[in-house]
């Protein structure tokens, strides 16, 4: 291994040794207290060597919120995979989307903290597109297969959005850890009366 090599090795390990000292912070203390100072203490590292892989704050909350995103769409293909029916697929996205967000609490908590993405956001961050486009096109998918092909499948993948956000949001203010059996009877609930709205006349 060369000089060159060596260097942008030990870059790579830095940086993700100074991620994996944030992801600790958060797991302890949640978001809210995550710090720089806390992540050079942890480290035993400078607070400008911090700053030379990165900017600030909000730059490695962005590393997160794109790793976030990244294991969401990998979620939502993989159980899209397991279907054939654009129906099927939608609803078993919406539960595999339910279950990833009380198993990964603190990314959804990330990603999702301010409330719905806005479009400008999604065109920025391309691991939050995918994901967006995964939804996006099972719900195209079956309006082309539905008695009326004209809907609108841009508001419909925001009605789809609004119910699995909403209803995720509601359980995660009541804190009361991943809910059980009952409250998920909703979110089916919810999502077979969209499902029948795009599909039947």
């Amino acid at each position: 291994m060369g000089i060159a090599e060596r260097k942008i090795r030990q870059r790579e390990e830095f940086r993700a040794s100074i991620l994996e000292a944030a992801w600790q912070q958060v797991i302890s203390d949640g978001w809210q207290s995550l710090s720089i100072r806390k992540i050079a203490d942890a480290i035993e590292y400078s607070i400008p060597v911090i700053y030379n892989h990165f900017e600030n704050k909000e730059a490695i909350l962005l590393e997160f919120t794109k790793e976030g995103f990244q294991k969401l769409s990998e979620t939502l293909q993989e159980v899209k995979d397991q279907y054939e029916e654009p129906a099927e697929q939608l609803e078993a996205m919406a539960h595999a989307y339910w279950d990833f967000a009380f198993d990964h609490n603190e990314y959804y908590q990330l990603m999702f903290g301010l409330g719905i993405p806005a479009c400008d956001r999604v065109s920025q961050v391309i691991e939050m597109k995918t994901a967006t486009g995964i939804m996006i096109s099972t719900i195209k998918e079956a309006i082309a297969r539905s008695p009326r092909p004209e809907a609108d499948y841009f508001l419909k993948y925001h009605t789809y959005l609004s119910i699995l956000h909403g209803l995720v949001s509601i359980q995660m203010i009541q804190k009361e850890g991943k809910p059980d059996a009952s409250k998920k009877m909703i979110l089916q609930d919810a999502i077979s009366g969209f499902i029948i709205s795009i599909t039947s006349k």
